[in-house]
């Protein structure tokens, strides 16, 4: 794990040192242990290490034996030792006996097609001085980040947006596109950022960059589900190989490692498999009140005989540590339990220097909660889809409510336009109030449905429950639960791993029909099923809570809300919103005429984010 730097100059340029410092500077959290460069005429590299693997002679930048090709990575090859193997049969010299130095060789040997070797989590760039050519790719699933510009002076690329930032080529301003899908999704889905020049590396994306400014983006995997016909036992069997032979690989490291742990199935079954190997550390946080994670946290830990550690989050901690999650996730991203994922991440890291977590689980094996909605709406599916808007135009434009009106609008809307992920805060119909100049950026930047348009072109052939995990596995998790994972341990310097969003295990999720996911009114059946005997049986069918951060009864607090106001109705958000119609929901959170938590934070990370990193 590490940070990753790189500068590229189209032409006569040639890379700077100065600038190369000044980019691995900002992200010295991301490896404290070294820094290290190489440069090449009109490329430069830069690294920030935390070792992990080959603590002494695995550095970098590192290359191939005649110097002519330089990596730099971010992250964990799990099955190196077996490519490494396979490289040495094939002639291929070693000098280290780190995952990195295998990438090398496998580019050697295999070209752009390295990345369909690769079992792991990675975001790397390789120079090749013989074609004068830049080849980057990133993992699978979007686990590591990888951030870039490029423009007609060159290309440069980084693992966080601060360090493009300090290369002086980043444009200080909001993409409108980026602002408007927010608000919606609570995140800014890939391959865009808030920057307007900033863009990112999509998951299962490689990219190739020569010397006289040619580029070339392609996908080389995308998640599929083949759902397929057998037996119960059969997929649990798979589930429970695929799982535990994950967590093992996961579990490679020259240093101490633990695990998080919730009062969930999936960080438990990470746990359990962990622990199976090796006696392990787990760490967890919670808040005071009725949902507090730590107290089922503990009992499982106990139950499985790991060396638990836990902290409760004060509501002075949390709104004390906002500021600094905003600023090291780098793009605005308004999930409440961030917060949660820093403060547990310091812990950890007080005892550890690798993680194992349970992001993941749910998007393959079908988690949330609201992938149950298709088996409840299913009773008017019938409808004629002519009758079913003509019922829903109806009921949206009706003054009155009764008890089951949103489960009828719902009913009556088509999955594509009422589904966008795990998050909805902003509708169309208020952001029309809430933003400036809405007439204009509605033409311009056009709607959520946009966005996941090509997803649900391409699984129309899917169920419902499968088309809206595939629009999660491909934006959600990317854009929100793997984006906030690495940053939050990152500022830490604590590697997290993530075994379920493994290769392998996918390969036993995505066969598993949806009637084996969804079914007898819970969630991950199959899963749960597998789970059996691995877990605690207090824990197999204990519903989904993630971090329940009391967000609504904090900004209940006059005092709390005061202070929140003031950030909200900052004159340069006048840029944006209608501060008016800002300052009329506070207003009604804070009486109780209506829920409007989600919202306000939504905004609040927003002016957070803009303060620091657009104004200054």
């Amino acid at each position: 794990m590490c940070g990753i730097v790189g500068l590229m100059y189209f032409g006569e340029g040639k890379a700077e040192t100065e600038v190369l410092g000044n980019m691995t500077e900002t992200i010295m959290h991301r490896g404290p242990d070294d820094v290290a460069y190489h440069f090449d005429g009109q490329i430069g590299l830069g690294f920030r290490r935390l070792s992990i693997i080959d603590i002494d002679e695995g550095r970098q930048p590192c290359s191939n034996e005649d110097g002519t090709v330089w990596l730099v990575f971010n992250g964990e090859i799990y099955n190196y030792k077996e490519l490494r193997s396979m490289l040495i049969e094939k002639g291929h010299r070693f000098s280290t006996q780190s995952d990195s130095e295998t990438i090398v060789h496998l580019y050697e040997e295999y070209g752009g097609d390295c990345v369909d070797y690769l079992r792991g989590m990675f975001a790397f760039a390789i120079w090749d001085s013989r074609t004068r050519t830049l080849f980057a790719a990133r993992d699978h699933f979007g686990i590591k980040p990888f951030y870039y510009v490029l423009d007609q002076e060159g290309f440069v690329f980084a693992s966080e947006i601060k360090a493009l930032i300090a290369s002086g080529r980043v444009n200080k301003t909001v993409r409108m596109e980026s602002l408007v899908a927010y608000l919606t999704f609570q995140y800014v889905p890939q391959p865009n950022t808030m920057f307007s020049n900033v863009h990112q590396l999509q998951a299962g994306h490689c990219m190739r960059v020569d010397s006289d400014g040619r580029v070339q983006v392609s996908k080389y995997w995308s998640p599929i589900f083949e759902p397929s016909e057998r037996s119960m036992n059969d997929y649990i069997e798979d589930i429970r190989e695929s799982l535990r032979n994950s967590v093992e690989f996961h579990m490679q490291s020259d240093v101490l490692r633990g695990c998080f742990l919730s009062s969930g199935i999936d960080s438990s079954a990470i746990a359990a498999h962990m622990n199976s190997f090796e006696s392990i550390r787990t760490f967890s946080v919670g808040f005071e009140g009725s949902n507090n994670e730590t107290v089922i946290a503990g009992k499982t830990a106990s139950v499985l005989g790991t060396d638990h550690y836990d902290h409760i989050i004060s509501e002075e901690e949390y709104f004390g540590s906002v500021r600094k999650t905003v600023w090291h996730q780098d793009d605005p991203v308004a999930d409440p339990a961030a917060v949660a994922l820093y403060h547990v991440a310091r812990l950890a890291k007080e005892h550890v220097t690798v993680v194992l977590s349970g992001e993941g689980a749910d998007e393959l094996f079908g988690g949330y909660r609201i992938y149950r909605e298709p088996n409840s709406l299913r009773a008017l599916s019938w409808l004629p889809s002519e009758w079913k808007q003509m019922m829903k135009n109806i009921l949206t434009s009706a003054p009155w409510s009764f008890t089951g009106k949103n489960y009828l609008i719902r009913a009556f809307t088509p999955l594509e336009q009422r589904f966008f992920g795990n998050a909805n805060i902003f509708h169309e119909d208020a952001k029309q109030d809430l933003l400036t100049n809405w007439e204009i950026w509605f033409h311009k930047v056009g709607r959520p449905s946009d966005i996941t348009k090509k997803i649900y072109q391409e699984s129309v052939h899917h169920d419902s429950v499968t088309r809206m995990q595939l629009i999660d596995l491909n934006l959600w998790l990317t854009g929100d639960i793997l984006m906030k994972a690495d940053k939050m341990t990152m500022a830490h310097s604590l590697e997290l791993r993530v075994p379920f969003l493994d290769k392998e295990v996918f390969e036993a999720a995505k066969r598993i029909p949806a009637h084996y996911r969804i079914a007898k009114g819970t969630t991950k059946l199959a899963f749960r099923k597998a789970m059996e005997g691995v877990v605690p049986d207090f824990v197999v069918n204990r519903p989904k809570l993630g971090f329940p951060v009391p967000l609504r009864d904090w900004l209940r607090n006059k005092e709390r809300m005061s202070v929140i106001r003031e950030q909200l109705l900052m004159p340069s958000m006048a840029r944006y919103f209608h501060l008016p119609y800002i300052d009329r929901m506070v207003q009604d959170h804070l009486t109780g005429r209506g829920d409007f938590s989600r919202k306000l934070w939504v905004l609040y990370i927003f002016s957070l984010w803009h303060e620091m990193y657009i104004e200054h």
